[in-house]
Order: structure tokens, then C-alpha cells, then sequence
């Protein structure tokens, strides 16, 4: 469990990379960083649109031999969504991230306290 706070993305980050290394030392760097951006941006989101404060989130990771998931459970059940694409904004755009990185392969699940965002990165 992570605390709402944005010092918490730094550790999701983390938590990955290290997973990674342990379960699947011989994914390529590249795959390694893009399963840290995609968690990252998941971590965010939560941080940013899926916690109050005093809340935490969740981080679940697990790969096998063709991709990569990642899941961020919060405790709010409002799901993300696409916003129009605007130079005016500096931020909204971790959905448009999510669908270049996992190749539209990404989905929102009700859970029981919460939601769980995931993304599915192939390798």
C-alpha cells in the first residue's frame, strides 16, 4: 500500500523496476521502461484523481512470457476518461500515454473498495 501523496509515484516506480529485475531478468531496457512509465502514470492518476487524503493505493504487478500487467487499485470508484487534446492544458494526458504504450490495451475494473485500473504492456 502507497500512500495518496505524490512522493508515492517515485516509490511505485520503484517497486516496479525492481519486480522486473527479480521475475524477469531478461526483459529487454526498453520493455523495463516502458512497464515504469505506464505504472507511473497509473500511480499519478491515482494519486492525482483516485485518493483523498489519509487514502492509500495499490500496486500489482505480475509478467509472464508474452506481456506485462500492471494494476493500480484506489479506493474511488470514478474511472478515468479521455479528455480532448489541448496545448493549453499541461496535464490530462496519461490516457493518451496508456493507448500509444500498451497498444489500447488498458481497461478500469470495479473492485470492492475501489477501482482497478490496469494496462497490459506486451513484450
Amino acid at each position: 500500500m502507497l500512500a495518496g501523496e505524490p512522493q508515492s509515484a517515485r516509490a511505485a516506480r520503484r517497486f516496479v523496476a525492481e519486480y522486473l529485475a527479480h521475475h524477469v531478468p531478461e526483459a529487454a531496457e526498453e520493455h523495463v521502461n516502458t512497464v515504469v512509465l505506464v505504472a507511473c502514470e497509473l500511480a499519478g492518476n491515482a494519486i492525482r484523481y483516485g485518493t483523498q487524503p489519509g487514502d492509500f493505493f495499490r500496486v500489482v504487478i505480475g509478467a509472464d512470457d508474452r506481456r506485462t500487467r500492471v494494476e493500480v487499485h484506489d479506493p474511488v470508484r470514478r474511472r478515468p476518461r479521455r479528455r480532448p487534446r489541448s496545448e493549453a492544458r499541461s496535464r490530462g494526458r496519461g490516457l493518451l500515454v496508456l493507448d500509444a504504450l500498451c497498444e489500447g490495451r488498458w481497461g478500469v475494473e470495479d473492485i470492492p473498495l475501489g477501482k482497478a485500473v490496469w494496462a497490459e504492456i506486451p513484450r
